[in-house]
């Protein structure tokens, strides 16, 4: 702090005063806080740099609790923690008491915590015990809640625990259990959610054994003819067929009529009417129709007795006046699927609009079936698609003739570093074998010597690998493969929902180009480096096919002598040069409709634009 200047003090954002000693102040703040003087939702930290002391009490801060340590010993004694873990004691009260706090993201930049007891003894790696000011309640909260759901992930690089925690965001599972109810546009639901053989005290906290994501697979580490490849996996048709990792896909489309002629909204002081004089039909429910294999009925053409006749300007007579008059002209507003969608109609709700309209909305469901292209991850973020589904007399199988479900890279874990992968598989396979789950959370886990004695106690090598033979040939293998069970799940990139092509197709109004993007069956763009690969391959028509051709070809009248665009007067049958004013020879030549969208912003901008023509050779 710069010295003879008073440090500034700042409440919830407010300027309150200001203090001759900062760090004093934040350090009375706190004891009191302890003490119970202070609420313990208030936090302090003291900015050195600016010189100010910034306090808050205000709502929407994450907090998160940490024992407080003094002298390099943690105030919570022996004692407590017995209590603790007998009941006698709540979790409040060691708040009350001063042994537990709440910091926010502000306070914790002024504190040094402890991730474990080890580090508050003296002679430790870490730094001077006595300099921590708080040790954690579990190593384990370093975490959130997506990286703390991965087991093992102390073993694992830290790029594939932030991949892996991204992942868990797109797995497929029950989204909901009132799904066929919910208006959702679009939501997927997997079949046979499974409990994870290796769990964390993380999903069992957070719920997520309750509605799980994803499935348990027998995996076998190994290369399989070349179909998994890189990062891509071969999975077993007889799984497959068995229902493993199936899912179905909704989408819900939304569809608005006409108001009802004659309906009008329903007020407090009358009773509704229609126009014509006839009591309105009470206002219709949402329904929920479940037709199994059906199309939603198409609307009614039926013809309304009455219909409003628009008042003329200046006429007196009544806007409620009825007639009878010929019908109105009814307008195509029927809703079509998405281009590549298919699927069978789930449920059909419908309603009625505040403004009267007609309002429904058709469910459609779509079975994916696991195929080529599908995209499915380990909770390590060892990601990839399937690249081959081998029938299962093709499989490889164990001595006990187990044939596993997936087929992994086994280059896939050398240079990942997932070694909790590898541990998952270990843990899976003790789970499976003893019919319990096996505990993976991270620094408290069960032991990986654990895991590797009950496999040798149930008969298994140590090292979880097995003898296997192939299916193709009933040879033994001469490498042992590592097999295990692993939590794997199925994500929502899916290459049905990716998949386009297009031969012809709609084109943007401005330019004339083919448009952008699959859901507007737009085409395959070749852009700069595509076209070097043409040019270094030396298909030049190819290229001109491609970015011309197929494209925005447009054939442009140009004055032979001024390289002006020429005019073409239908009606006399003749083209000419507006420049020249006279008789010139016209040619007609090739080029982009962009390129000549171009010329026209030109002349519009008052530059006017000449093309030079030359021979075609």
């Amino acid at each position: 702090m710069s010295q003879g200047r008073d440090a500034k003090v700042y409440v919830n954002g407010s300027l309150v005063g200001t203090h001759p000693d900062p760090e004093q102040l934040a350090e009375q703040i706190r004891q009191a806080r302890r003490r119970g003087d202070v609420s313990e939702m208030v936090n302090v930290s003291v900015r050195d740099r600016t010189d100010e002391v910034i306090v808050n009490a205000d709502a929407g801060r994450a907090r998160r609790p940490l024992l407080v340590v003094e002298n390099g010993d943690p105030l919570i004694s022996e004692e407590e923690v017995e209590q603790l873990k007998a009941g006698e004691l709540g979790f409040e009260e060691l708040v009350e008491r001063g042994v537990v706090e709440f910091i926010d993201a502000e306070e914790e930049e002024d504190i040094l915590v402890a991730v474990d007891e080890g580090d508050l003894e003296p002679g430790s790696d870490g730094a001077d015990p006595e300099a921590y000011t708080h040790l954690e309640l579990d190593p384990q909260l370093m975490f959130g809640i997506g990286a703390g759901m991965i087991p093992y992930p102390e073993h694992n690089a830290s790029p594939r625990i932030t991949m892996g925690a991204g992942m868990m965001k797109q797995s497929l599972g029950l989204p909901a259990a009132n799904y066929r109810i919910r208006p959702d546009t679009r939501q997927h639901l997997l079949h046979y959610p499974q409990l994870s053989l290796v769990k964390t005290q993380t999903t069992e906290q957070i719920g997520y054994d309750d509605r799980p994501a994803a499935q348990n697979f027998v995996v076998a580490v190994m290369s399989y003819e070349g179909f998994n490849i890189e990062d891509a996996l071969v999975m077993n048709q007889g799984s497959v067929d068995r229902a493993l990792a199936r899912s179905h896909f909704f989408r819900t489309y939304e569809g608005r009529g006409a108001p009802v002629p004659g309906r009008v909204r329903r007020t407090a002081s009358r009773s509704p009417t229609t126009n014509c004089g006839a009591p309105a039909a009470r206002r219709p429910t949402p329904t929920s129709t479940r037709t199994a294999s059906s199309t939603p009925r198409r609307r009614s053409t039926r013809t309304p007795s009455c219909w409003a006749r628009p008042r003329r300007p200046g006429s007196s007579r009544s806007p409620t006046t009825w007639a009878a008059s010929r019908p109105q002209k009814r307008r195509e507003t029927s809703v079509t699927m998405r281009s590549g969608e298919s699927g069978v109609v789930d449920t059909v709700t419908l309603m009625e609009g505040e403004d009267g309209s007609k309002l429904s909305k058709v469910s459609v469901r779509d079975e994916r079936i696991p195929e080529l292209g599908d995209k499915f991850a380990s909770r390590h973020g060892q990601k990839g698609v399937v690249g081959h589904i081998a029938p299962q007399e093709d499989m490889p199988f164990t001595e006990e003739g187990v044939v596993p479900d997936l087929i992994l890279n086994p280059h896939a874990l050398p240079s990942r570093m997932t070694v909790g992968h590898v541990l998952e598989m270990l843990g899976g396979k003790v789970g499976s074998l003893e019919g319990r789950r096996v505990d993976g959370t991270a620094f408290t886990g069960e032991d990986e010597e654990e895991l590797r004695g009950a496999l040798e106690g149930r008969g298994f090598k140590s090292s979880g690998k097995e003898v296997m033979y192939s299916g193709v040939t009933g040879e033994k293998i001469e490498a042992e493969i590592f097999v295990g069970t692993i939590f794997y799940q199925k994500l929502y990139h899916m290459v049905s929902n990716k998949l386009h092509a297009r031969s012809r197709g709609p084109v943007q109004v401005l330019t004339r180009q083919p448009t952008e993007g699959r859901t507007r069956e737009g085409g395959l763009r070749v852009g700069e480096m595509e076209r070097d690969v043409l040019i270094g391959h030396g298909a030049a028509m190819a290229l001109k096919e491609r970015l011309l051709d197929e494209s925005d070809r447009e054939w442009i009248n140009v004055c032979g002598e001024c390289g002006m665009t020429a005019v073409e007067n239908v009606e006399q049958r003749r083209i000419y040069c507006p420049n020249c004013e006279e008789e010139t020879e016209i040619h007609e030549v090739e080029m982009s409709y962009a390129f000549k969208l171009l010329l026209d912003e030109m002349k519009a901008l008052g530059i006017a634009p000449r093309i030079e023509l030359e021979d075609a050779v």
